[in-house]
């Protein structure tokens, strides 16, 4: 029986024009065998919960280095929220200090990862989460926010 991929989405939001980690991060999840969405440079929370809602997504995953992460992150979960995805599992990388990351996961974030974070470890939470085995991740393994 083949094993449920899981959905992601991965968005940049806001103004924040630096998208490396956001490709090595969508490029990791794919190698993992998950189904990414990538959305690109400059969404608006509204742009990225449509496009979760139509492509129907386990997870977003947020990538933000502006500084805007606790206007953008609240604004996304309030967004699924009120399109009755409460079950969508939102995640995010980036640069964030602890007290704002402590915050953040009050409100519904799941988890967020900062600069230098391994690709297999938001992999491996996400496999966790959804209960999936864990796969071992390929050597030369790269590092991103």
């Amino acid at each position: 029986m083949a094993e449920k991929k899981i959905r992601v989405l991965v968005a940049k939001p806001g103004l924040d024009g630096h998208d490396r980690g956001a490709k090595v991060i969508a490029s990791s999840f794919r190698d993992a065998g998950f189904e990414v969405i990538y959305t690109g440079l400059h969404q608006t929370p509204e742009m990225i919960v449509a496009a979760a809602v139509q492509e129907d997504v386990d997870v977003v995953a947020l990538s933000i280095l502006s500084g805007a992460h606790m206007t953008l992150f609240p604004r996304v979960l309030e967004l699924l929220r009120a399109q009755g995805m409460d079950d969508v599992l939102v995640i995010g990388g980036g640069i964030m200090p602890e007290a704002d990351i402590a915050a953040l996961e009050a409100m519904g974030v799941a988890k967020l990862f900062g600069p230098g974070t391994p690709t297999q470890e938001p992999i491996r939470f996400l496999r966790e989460r959804f209960g999936l085995p864990a796969h071992a991740v390929a050597a030369g393994d790269a590092t991103g926010p």
